[in-house]
């Protein structure tokens, strides 16, 4: 089933890129496996997706131990990242999504210098404003951007945000639209290139992709019946 389930997202990805005139390469589908049992993550990897998303570390290093040898996946920590969780998720995760505060960056960097590596991120903008969202607002990126910036062990690759919960997903694309528009003024000022924008989930990933996500981060559509 869950190979099904891949099949028909995929093509409904393809077809939000023919009404945006994009190429579905452009877009990186991410398999959501919060509360997913091993066979089930097997299962997706078998299904053709290669990137997988987790929300807690307790979690992750479980399907980390017993996936990340079949085959080359690459690893996304989607999820609210505390501070003393960091080693640990420098060792295994190829990208962090959810960078929120200019600590948890600096915390990142010495993590990742005891390890030599450069660790990929994005900074999470809490595009809607809301109180139960973490991430910068978006007025505060920019200032927050210049600072993560000079840390030599992080590199910032573009942004990611969780859209608020509406009952059509058309009424989310000016939320999306506007993470792609702080984005793009972004990238005319970093050093780095910006160029994921991490948005959209199962039930709005086709607005999404309509206003320009370079990865979206699906579990229902790809689990559930």
């Amino acid at each position: 089933m869950i190979r099904q389930k891949v099949a028909m997202v995929q093509e409904k990805i393809r077809l939000a890129c023919v009404r945006a005139q994009r190429q579905p390469r452009e877009i990186t589908l991410i398999a959501v496996t919060k509360g997913r049992s091993i066979e089930e993550v097997q299962e997706v990897t078998q299904a053709g997706v290669t990137d997988i998303g987790e929300n807690k570390i307790q979690e992750a290093r479980q399907h980390y131990a017993q996936c990340h040898h079949l085959m080359r996946l690459r690893w996304h920590m989607i999820g609210h990242l505390q501070t003393n969780k960091v080693d640990d998720c420098v060792k295994m995760f190829d990208l962090i999504h959810s960078v929120d505060s200019v600590h948890l960056a600096s915390e990142i960097d010495k993590e990742a210098s005891k390890i030599q590596k450069i660790q990929e991120v994005l900074i999470q903008v809490n595009i809607s404003a809301e109180e139960t969202k973490y991430g910068f607002a978006p007025q505060a990126v920019g200032e927050a951007l210049k600072e993560i910036e000079m840390l030599k062990n992080v590199s910032v690759n573009g942004l990611m945000a969780i859209a608020p919960m509406v009952d059509t997903p058309q009424k989310v694309r000016p939320y999306f639209r506007d993470l792609r528009q702080l984005r793009d003024s972004l990238s005319q000022k970093s050093v780095h290139k910006l160029s994921i924008l991490s948005m959209g989930m199962s039930g709005d990933f086709e607005a999404a992709i309509l206003e320009g996500a370079t990865m979206v981060r699906l579990g229902r559509a790809l689990f559930e019946g």
